[in-house]
């Protein structure tokens, strides 16, 4: 039957959002308060400052496999001085807590920065680096502590303090027990009438059996000296061990310890049950759903999806009619420009306020998609550097999108169109390059998805009459759930914008966007496109990189400036640009790392390598062992085969010098071959 597929589409969605609410693990504490702190003394200077770019690039590598995994260590042996890093979070921690618990922690451990050496616990996570191999220890004496709580309000009674002290003791044999056998994990309850005590032991995964028992044996020597206090906390190199009187952590936490048979039966016993509820809702929705898609297309509705209640019955939605007299019917004197996914009209509402409204042209699935797609993604977001959705149509013969109107329209028209009359000055373009790494820093990092934009350029970003840049047109924008570090997927965009490990293996992160970025941040300064080549100079990738080797930089910035900019604030941003652009994803800094740069001038910029597509050598991997180490393989590679694809400096020029188009693809393994 014609209506079948669309009905599986809604038992699909209803399915996701059952799974959610009904079978995911609610989110506890993720247990950021701060056990202890410390750096260690800075001393030789020359050796630390060199430390900094290193440092960036392990937590940059160790936050990529922390979204995965609970546990990461990272080496680098490149050259002196050497850099070790470690995280490790709580087995009870959900992955979406273990990130938060991450992130907490690295902002604190940003703080011995240039010592050679720090350590942070949180009561959920532990990250440590220093400048020398410190993955075997494990009792360390200058790297362990403990923190003793308040006392408790039985000091003054024998009776109670020895009771107390007894159900410690037995907390702690409990927790140091269940450690040993359950992959160094263990929680516990010790109860007796109206007091209860609460405890967790945590080994780092590498330690073994024995050398765990050890660490937890002198963990807990430490606490019980915080006796008759509330609660202690031990900190060794190689684990933790608390305890309190009051409760600390999820009831998750006990289950994850206690691996019983009875306990196994009894979550088998409640899976079923769940089950069974889940399978009877299904039926009852799914019968619901498929008469209402009937009774719809019997009644000749034929569009190819519906956006939900929910939305068309909100402030967002907005009436055809409405929209297409305030646009003058789309008449082409209010057309404001053309993108990949629909042109976009000036219009004025009734209420005389001015909008500008994209018009999706084709009401085919893959069009509605995109639409969707769209909406979901930017309907919550507030920042001032992201183009605000107002509301959207739904009514009429095409989706529509409602967004505030934007003077200046966008930053390629103020760059390169000639009729504009309209110069930016170095300190405006210096305010729109820190306006779009603001902007891409909150898409990243600053809600609970993380939203990949995949489309940024020049033409993409507006401003408004202040020149405030606004990223904008989500058409082909992806959100990630926090704990995912990557998707394979068709690829998509604008050529001379596309990380090299996009482009050949449809591997996308979000350093896919710090690399379009760099290139438009490199544009921005020296007024020059991407896929303009000028004389024997190549592409403005190419004469910025060779000018950097030259150590004159800025003679790359554009030289209608003159003389009118800061010589040292230029040259960083365009080795900004060129770090960026590299070809390793990983040696790419974040967008809130792009941000923390621009905003102090006293950060050293690590050494960019030669950007990607100079020559075919650079695709090629060198010998990994003898540069870094992780303890867990990526399924997006590093590095990338070109698979028989050979790519002189000469082809791409030819490629990127033809005129640059948006495409998409579902090829991601052989996506071009260029010959």
């Amino acid at each position: 039957m014609p209506i079948a597929p669309r009905y599986l589409e809604h038992v699909t969605f209803i399915s996701l959002i059952l799974f959610i609410f009904i079978l995911s693990p609610s989110l506890a504490d993720p247990r950021t308060s701060v056990a202890n702190f410390s750096c260690k003394p800075r001393t030789n200077v020359a050796i630390n400052v060199d430390l900094l770019p290193k440092y960036m690039e392990v937590m940059g590598i160790l936050n990529d496999f922390i979204s995965e995994n609970k546990s990461a260590t990272y080496a680098m042996n490149k050259n002196d001085p050497d850099i070790y890093g470690l995280v490790k979070c709580h087995n009870d921690l959900s992955q979406d807590e273990c990130k938060l618990c991450f992130i907490e922690a690295k902002d604190k451990l940003n703080k011995c920065i240039p010592a050679p050496g720090g350590s942070v616990y949180l009561d959920g996570c532990f990250l440590r680096y220093e400048n020398y191999n410190f993955f075997d220890e494990n009792v360390e004496k200058n790297s362990s502590t403990y923190v003793c709580g308040v006392p408790t309000d039985i000091t003054n009674d024998q009776y109670m303090k020895m009771e107390f002290a007894a159900r410690v003791e037995r907390a702690i044999a409990n927790v140091t027990t269940m450690s040993i056998v359950n992959n160094g994990f263990g929680a516990t309850i010790v109860k007796s009438g109206l007091l209860a005590i609460y405890a967790l032991g945590q080994c780092w995964n590498y330690l073994d059996p024995e050398i765990c028992t050890k660490c937890l044996n002198n963990a807990g020597d430490m606490i019980r000296k915080c006796l008759p206090a509330a609660e202690g906390k031990a900190m060794n190199a190689g684990c933790y061990l608390r305890y309190s009187s009051n409760k600390f952590f999820d009831d998750g936490a006990l289950v994850l310890a206690d691996k019983g048979p009875t306990k196994c039966k009894n979550a088998w016993i409640i899976a079923a049950i769940v089950l069974s509820s889940i399978l009877g809702l299904f039926a009852t929705l799914g019968a619901f759903l498929g008469y209402r898609i009937y009774s719809e297309d019997k009644g000749g509705n034929t569009r190819v999806h519906k956006i939900p209640l929910a939305l068309e019955t909100s402030k967002l939605n907005f009436k055809y009619e409405i929209l297409e007299k305030a646009t003058g019917g789309f008449d082409s004197l209010n057309k404001l420009g053309q993108g990949g996914s629909g042109s976009v009209y000036k219009g004025i509402l009734p209420d005389g306020k001015t909008v500008a409204v994209k018009r999706l042209l084709y009401n085919t699935r893959q069009w509605a998609e995109e639409f969707f797609n769209e909406v979901n993604l930017i309907s919550g977001i507030q920042h001032k550097n992201v183009v605000r959705l107002l509301g959207c149509s739904i009514e009429g013969p095409e989706s529509l999108l409602v967004f505030d109107y934007v003077s200046n329209r966008n930053l390629d028209q103020a760059l390169f169109d000639e009729n504009r009359h309209q110069f930016l000055s170095w300190k405006e373009r210096y305010e729109i390059i820190l306006g779009i790494a603001e902007g891409l820093a909150y898409l990243h990092e600053g809600s609970k998805a993380k939203i990949i934009h995949r489309d940024i350029k020049n033409s993409n970003i507006l401003i408004d009459d202040q020149l405030i840049p606004k990223i904008a047109d989500f058409g082909l924008a992806r959100r990630f759930a926090p704990h995912r570090t990557h998707v394979s997927t068709g690829v998509a965009g604008t050529l001379g914008y596309l990380a090299p490990e996009y482009l050949l293996q449809g591997c996308l992160t979000e350093k896919a966007d710090v690399y379009s970025f760099g290139v438009v941040a490199i544009e921005v300064a020296c007024c020059i496109k991407s896929n303009v080549f000028v004389s024997d100079s190549g592409s403005v990738l190419q004469s910025v990189w060779r000018n950097y080797k030259l150590n004159k930089i800025t003679e790359s910035i554009d030289s209608r400036l003159l003389s009118d900019f800061q010589e040292e604030e230029a040259s960083r941003v365009l080795q900004l640009g060129l770090l960026c652009t590299q070809t390793r994803r990983f040696s790419r800094p974040s967008m809130s790392q792009v941000v923390t740069i621009l905003r102090n001038e006293e950060i050293e910029i690590p050494v960019p390598m030669q950007p990607p597509f100079q020559n075919s050598s650079l695709l090629a991997p060198p010998d990994i062992r003898s540069s870094s180490s992780v303890t867990k393989d990526s399924v997006c590679s590093e590095w990338y085969s070109t698979d028989g694809i050979s790519i002189q400096s000469s082809e791409f020029a030819s490629l990127s010098s033809s005129q640059s188009s948006d495409f998409s693809t579902s090829e991601s393994s052989r996506l071009l071959k260029i010959s």
